[in-house]
């Protein structure tokens, strides 16, 4: 599972329901929410 950096939890936490998306400058990057707090989370890079 890919793991982000939740700036509310202020820890790293699995992403849940993640989904891959692609940027402006084309690169990947992986999109969710924190399972804790329901936060949205975001992690660029191939996950």
């Amino acid at each position: 599972m890919a793991t982000a950096y939740c700036m509310k939890c202020r820890k790293k936490v699995e992403i849940k329901n993640p989904s891959q998306v692609v940027l402006k400058n084309r690169r990947p990057a992986t999109r969710g929410t924190c399972p804790i707090c329901g936060t949205k989370v975001f992690r660029i890079g191939k996950a």
